[in-house]
């Protein structure tokens, strides 16, 4: 089989190089012609472990390949993925400009049946404007040509992609009115997990829409719980993470997503909490607990600035903070939306210098919060540092050698947004030591 992949970001990336995988002959199609001739010659625009090798080792089989014509693309392919950006718009809502515009092209291109598939995280309804869009261009050339609008949501954590997509939990198809053709070439697609026994869950294009949302508002407002509890177990003497594996052995709430922390962060929750929100207003409701869950991340971030601010004192202005990651969850190089990069303007704005580093994010983190110090390793950054504040958990954050630091260090403080250290261990060395929720 033959599918087009349009948009070569995140979600498109993975998916078409996943689907390689699988055998199946891939087109990745991008208008960004630099990205393009980057991926033909191996080089991967985004930070995620594994991805490199799957493109290396598909485009050396020749199942998958790159291209910015996506006229040819579109032509080959049985099944057409849109997997462009849907950016949040100012009102909240979601930005399908990008959708429409892919749309409109596969309208003014297919000459067959086809089966055009969103991928992209979109609102309820998005499926029925892509028919809308095609079917207007069709009209404009005269053309009457037979083809299916199918909803696919993606369930990919950034640093967990690939595994995710190889081995997922589920897999959502929406069709449209009982479409059994276009249910069948899906379900053809997915024939590799199929044969593994992984859920597949069968339904309209609304419900599937919905889905994803309904999946992410649920997580996030799990960390926005977690958080809650931490500020009351800081007023009482408690200890969220104890709170946390009481909740999470319970088989009905689960572990996962009860992390204290400075909030969540990424390319999906902030984004898919505001859009379902802001859908639900549109129709006349208020998803009280999804607002409430922005509202609660939104806190949670000042909240990290004023733990900051407690540790040195009060007194901010000429203090040197080490930031220990700045991208929004280990694994990736994404910043959109870190929690670090608020916290980071909100000391600047107190007039604290920065001194940061991060695994995989620095060259972006460098555009996005000007004025920082970016350092080559964890320890410049803390050479000459008031304070350390951990705010991403990567792994080499959590065997620090504290007694060089110690030295490095103007003032032993740390500020451990994660939680990823015992506080009398670090106490034993020296370290005035401030957690989350303990």
């Amino acid at each position: 089989m033959n599918i087009a992949v349009i948009g070569t970001g995140y979600v498109g990336l993975v998916t078409g190089a996943c689907f390689s995988e699988f055998g199946v002959h891939v087109t990745c199609v991008d208008q960004d012609e630099v990205k393009i001739e980057g991926l033909e010659r191996g080089e991967i625009p985004i930070y995620e472990p594994g991805l490199d090798e799957i493109v290396a080792r598909n485009v050396r089989g020749e199942r998958l390949s790159f291209t910015i014509d996506s006229a040819e693309a579109i032509d080959r392919a049985l099944v057409i993925f849109i997997a462009v950006g849907t950016p949040a718009s100012a009102d909240g809502g979601t930005d399908l400009r990008f959708v429409e515009s892919v749309s409109r092209e596969i309208g003014r291109q297919i000459e067959s049946y086809k089966v055009i598939v969103t991928k992209s995280t979109v609102p309820v309804g998005t499926s029925d404007r892509v028919r809308a869009c095609i079917q207007e261009e069709l009209d404009a050339r005269g053309m009457e040509i037979r083809f299916s609008v199918a909803s696919n949501p993606e369930f990919l954590r950034e640093g967990a992609a690939i595994g995710d997509f190889m081995r997922p939990d589920r897999v959502v198809i929406g069709t449209e009115n009982n479409d059994d053709q276009a249910l069948a070439i899906m379900k053809d697609l997915y024939r590799p997990l199929y044969l593994n026994e992984t859920p597949f869950v069968e339904t309209n294009v609304h419900t599937a829409e919905l889905s994803k949302y309904a999946a992410n508002a649920f997580l996030a407002t799990k960390i926005s719980f977690i958080n809650e509890l931490s500020v009351l177990c800081e007023s009482v003497g408690g200890d969220v993470q104890a709170i946390a594996r009481v909740m999470g052995l319970d088989r009905r709430i689960g572990k996962k997503f009860l992390h204290a922390g400075p909030g969540f962060g990424g390319s999906c929750f902030p984004k898919d909490t505001q859009s379902a929100a802001h859908f639900a207003r549109e129709l006349g409701h208020e998803l009280t607990i999804v607002e409430a869950t922005i509202q609660v991340n939104a806190r949670q971030r000042l909240r990290m600035i004023d733990k900051v601010v407690s540790a040195l004192d009060g007194e901010v202005e000429g203090k040197t903070v080490a930031v220990l990651g700045l991208s929004f969850k280990p694994e990736t190089d994404d910043i959109r939306e870190a929690p670090a990069l608020e916290i980071i303007r909100g000391l600047q704005a107190r007039g604290a210098k920065i001194q940061a580093y991060d695994p995989a994010a620095m060259a972006a983190a460098g555009e996005a919060a000007p004025g920082i110090v970016l350092c080559k390793d964890v320890y410049e950054a803390l050479t000459g540092a008031d304070v350390m504040t951990i705010v991403t958990e990567w792994n080499e954050f959590r065997m620090l050698d504290l007694a060089r630091a110690r030295e490095l260090m103007l003032e032993p403080r740390m500020v451990d947004m994660r939680n990823i250290y015992d506080a009398e261990r670090v106490a034993a060395e020296g370290f005035h030591y401030v957690g989350v929720g303990r």
